[in-house]
């Protein structure tokens, strides 16, 4: 190629960069602005309901009827809705139908019934599935191809995830990472990022405020070895969330093919849950719990075990919200239980485990890492990602969204 080719080249890919970012910019805007708006909205009234249901204990006892009455609406009226993040993925990878513009009010809806009786579950994958809808909505009214469409989609994902979180670097790597684990292609980064920041500068501008975290810096010279068992643990709490969802899933559907009925029996098994162990610590978010885990003290050695077993039977049996938060609150006492065991510091490994057993269910290990960093500080960016990397190791590959593809296998295991 002649010198003149080359640079002709090159004016052609500057050219082809500037389109791109002409294309992306307004309409990562147009997903971005009704993604935070909606992760606002949805974090007020999560509030709100909280609040009613602490003061309101007898609450609890409507939970089955509310997971019923939600559980019938969604195979009455939902379509697809139901499969929630999974559908996102499917239609990211191979783009169809799209994502029904019903999913946002139903998921939206269906959370809060879930959190107002008290079922244990989160706010991302609400988030997420919301801003999914609404980019698909976008991509619909703009007539864009399959490819704008898988771009679309991804940039609602970012959205929705920066916004509910306050972390738009992590919502940006996790719409990238979530897809295939092992791969990720780069062609959305622009838009997922532009989404990502415009989402979070909407939510925020709203007055919605988010939990602020202070960890101290440590000056253990074990302190990275401590990290990776602490993340191989991590990982395999992850897995073991992962799995024993999808064997509640699998029990309640041999017991029921109603989308009321399962909701109904997992309300129940909620219900006993909170009677056998004396507390009502592991009903909706816990975000008291994962604070308080932050301080010596603060949580008993295994709340993340009953965390772990009631956000099971509350997602696996049909209820709408996400896992994240309560993901959170696993790793975030798991730490806090292990910082004791090894005597390391409690409010840095409270925060390893809370964004490293998410990235090991969710086998998502960069986008925890920027996550922990923009929650706790770059100052603890590496042992955050001994623990997140070495969770993901040790997480098998099997996580908590089924339509995630398997792209590249962990280790060198081959079968």
């Amino acid at each position: 190629m002649s010198e003149r080719d080359n640079w002709s080249s090159k004016a052609a890919d500057h050219a082809s960069a500037a389109r791109h970012a002409v294309k992306w910019l307004p309409l990562s805007m147009a997903i971005g602005v009704p993604a935070g708006l909606a992760s606002a909205a949805l974090l007020y009234v999560l509030n709100v309901v909280t609040r009613q249901r602490l003061e309101t204990p007898r609450l609890l006892y409507l939970l089955p009827f509310g997971g019923a009455a939600v559980g019938w609406l969604y195979q009455r009226f939902g379509k697809d809705s139901h499969r929630g993040h999974d559908l996102l993925i499917e239609q990211i990878h191979e783009p169809g139908a799209g994502v029904p513009r019903r999913m946002a009010p139903f998921v939206f809806g269906g959370t809060i019934v879930t959190h107002l009786f008290g079922g244990s579950a989160g706010r991302e994958g609400t988030a997420v599935q919301m801003g999914g809808s609404l980019a698909s909505a976008v991509a619909r009214a703009l007539g864009l191809d399959a490819e704008g469409t898988r771009i679309a989609l991804m940039s609602g994902v970012a959205a929705g995830f920066s916004s509910v979180f306050g972390t738009p670097l992590a919502g940006t790597m996790f719409a990238l990472e979530v897809l295939s684990i092992g791969i990720m292609r780069y062609d959305a980064l622009f838009p997922c990022l532009g989404a990502a920041v415009v989402a979070d500068l909407v939510c925020r501008g709203t007055g919605i405020h988010h939990e602020v975290y202070v960890v101290a810096a440590s000056s253990d010279p074990w302190l990275l070895p401590k990290a990776a068992v602490a993340g191989a643990l991590f990982g395999l709490a992850g897995q073991l969330f992962a799995e024993l969802t999808h064997a509640v899933q699998k029990g309640c559907a041999r017991l029921s093919r109603s989308g009321a009925v399962r909701p109904m029996i997992g309300g129940v098994a909620v219900i006993a849950l909170t009677l056998l162990c004396g507390s009502r610590d592991y009903l909706g978010l816990g975000v008291d719990v994962i604070n308080a885990s932050f301080h010596p003290g603060g949580a008993s050695w295994f709340a993340w075990a009953w965390k772990t077993v009631f956000t099971a039977v509350t997602a696996g049996s049909g209820f709408v919200g996400g896992e994240v938060t309560p993901l959170f609150f696993i790793g975030s006492t798991l730490g806090h239980s292990l910082a004791r065991l090894m005597s390391a510091p409690v409010d840095l490994f409270a925060a390893l485990g809370l964004v490293a057993v998410f990235g090991g269910a969710a086998n998502t290990p960069l986008a925890c890492v920027l996550m922990g960093a923009e929650l706790f500080g770059a100052a603890h960016l590496v042992p955050l990602a001994v623990a997140c990397f070495t969770s993901y190791l040790f997480s098998g590959h099997s996580g908590i969204y089924h339509s995630q593809r398997l792209g590249v296998r962990k280790g060198e295991a081959k079968r």
